[in-house]
């Protein structure tokens, strides 16, 4: 076993303008360090098999989910259940940085999700 960080984690780019680092990548398992800076956003999708808790580090993040509108602080996290259409975006002024841990790992398992009307 070797410790991981985001200087030791593969890093990708996301959106032009998000950074996004591997700490862990299994079959079973994926967890990212994300970093979003403000006015930036995913687009929404779902996974079919992956389930996902994002746990926000720094920051704040607003998690839509379903039509549901929930804004997480530093400290906070949220589960995102298989087949839920969710989309995270920072809407405020510093960057956001959280974890986003998949079981199994998310990537390949992803479709694009129609708008839905938000509600918060």
């Amino acid at each position: 076993m070797t410790k991981v960080s985001t200087a030791s984690g593969r890093h990708y780019v996301w959106g032009q303008v998000c950074d996004g680092w591997h700490l862990h990548e299994g079959d079973d398992l994926g967890v990212i360090e994300e970093r979003v800076p403000p006015g930036a956003a995913e687009v929404r999708h779902r996974h079919h098999r992956a389930r996902q808790f994002f746990y926000v580090l720094a920051g704040e993040a607003t998690l839509e989910v379903d039509g549901t509108v929930h804004r997480l602080r530093a400290g906070e996290g949220l589960h995102v259940a298989p087949g839920a259409a969710h989309q995270l975006r920072n809407e405020s002024a510093a960057d956001a940085r959280f974890l986003v841990v998949s079981a199994p790992k998310s990537h390949g398992d992803r479709e694009a999700a129609p708008h839905e009307e938000a509600r918060s």
